[in-house]
């Protein structure tokens, strides 16, 4: 696990302010919620977080390692997608898998690891299924299991949840959560869904037009909102 400091990060795309001077420090082993409206910038901090964007200024430690200008993937993260981007001609094994392979990790390393975290996910009878046979909790078990299986130092999560039903939503909100907690992981988890973020966070920041607007805990924010 590693804490994660931003400093004064902007961004800009044409005209847009994207991010406006965004200040943060999420704790190592922390479930840190970005929490706001659509455009209000949460998913392009978590894509700066990621590597995917560079900002226009201010830099982001990873612990006390500036990685602001480190490519994605030197940064030892993983990220899971609002669309899971699971390969349907591949199994659940080999999708888990693929990122233990373009690494280079001895066949018999990899076998061990895709066991042990299915049996994390819960999905170890799952493994020779192909995708376009699970449901869509199923799948995204098995896309939580390829982010984790890299063991990275941190998870980022963009809407994860966002298209299961109901009933699935409330399931996944507290497996990820235990998973987390189970890995160490620190984790920046990005949704617009209140109840989700209030539900299981360790702190949060909402977002408003590309700036914070309030840092705290569920608690703090829901008793006393800026």
């Amino acid at each position: 696990m590693v804490s994660i400091t931003v400093e004064n990060l902007s961004k800009r795309f044409g005209k847009t302010v994207a991010l406006n001077d965004i200040s943060l420090k999420i704790e190592a082993g922390e479930l840190f919620f970005l929490l706001g409206a659509s455009g209000c910038g949460k998913t392009t901090l978590l894509r700066h977080l990621a590597g995917f964007y560079s900002p226009d200024k201010g830099k982001i430690l990873f612990g006390s390692e500036d990685v602001t200008a480190t490519p994605p993937h030197k940064r030892n993260t993983a990220m899971m997608f609002q669309s899971y981007a699971l390969w349907p001609h591949m199994t659940v094994a080999r999708n888990i898998a693929f990122g233990l392979e373009e690494r280079k990790i001895p066949r018999a390393e990899i076998k061990q690891r895709v066991i042990e975290v299915l049996d994390t996910v819960k999905m170890a009878e799952y493994s020779e299924r192909k995708i376009n046979e699970l449901s869509g909790g199923q799948q995204q078990r098995t896309a939580l299991a390829r982010a984790l299986i890299v063991r990275p130092q941190c998870l980022l999560l963009d809407e994860p949840l966002s298209n299961l039903d109901a009933k699935l939503r409330l399931e996944m909100r507290s497996e990820i959560r235990r998973i987390c907690k189970q890995f160490g992981l620190t984790a920046v988890y990005v949704t617009h869904d209140q109840k989700e973020a209030l539900s299981i966070a360790d702190r949060m920041a909402i977002l408003d037009a590309g700036s914070v607007s309030q840092v705290g805990t569920a608690q703090e924010i829901y008793r006393s909102p800026r």
